[in-house]
Formats: C-alpha cells, structure tokens, sequence
C-alpha cells in the first residue's frame, strides 16, 4: 500500500518557495511605504511654501525660520530679490524637511 502525504524534500521545497515570495513581498511593501512618506514630505512642504508665498505676497521680506506644530520639522528661508525689470522682485521660498527640499519663485510688481 502506497504511503499518503508529502516528503520531507517536497516540504522544504515549499517552504523555501514561500519564504522566498514573502521576502520580496515585504521588500516590496516597504519600498511603497517609503515612497509614500517621501511624497507626503513633499506634499507638505509645497502647501507650506505656498502659504508662505501668499504671506510675501502683502509684505516682501527676506526671513528664515520653523513652521509651528503640527509642522515644526519643516524649516523656511524666504529670499526677496531685485529683478532686472523696474518695479519688480523676486521671491523665492524655500522649504526644508529633512533632506527634501522644495523651492518656489515668483516675480511680483512693487
């Protein structure tokens, strides 16, 4: 009479197999995640440099600080220049969090 079930080989092949895809499953996962964290940073940082921008926009005015919680690991430096145009300037905005970094201009008449 024939035996029924699996081989110890049969087993551990398997196994290997199995543990082999949930090892790049969760590679996988966690690269997503991390890229997902990354783009929210960015995000944030855009929306922040935005209003920033907006508050320059009434009164142009070289700074450089923290955004207050739930931000305080975001940094700012805003930069006001002289463009090459007569009554116009520049502002540029940038913003920090980490080793992302965002940075936007705009030219605005005085």
């Amino acid at each position: 009479m024939k035996d029924k079930g699996f081989t110890l080989l049969e087993v551990l092949i398997v196994l290997a197999i199995l543990s082999s895809l949930l090892i790049t499953l969760i590679y996988s996962v966690n690269y997503q995640l991390g890229l997902i964290e990354r783009q929210e940073t960015i995000t944030v940082a855009t929306l922040l440099a935005k209003s920033k921008m907006a508050d320059l926009e009434k009164d142009p005015a070289s700074s450089k600080g923290e955004f207050d919680a739930p931000h305080e690991h975001y940094s700012f430096e805003t930069f006001v220049n002289a463009s090459p145009y007569i009554g116009v300037s520049e502002i540029i905005v940038v913003v920090k969090a980490g080793s992302e970094e965002v940075k936007l201009n705009e030219f605005v008449i005085q």
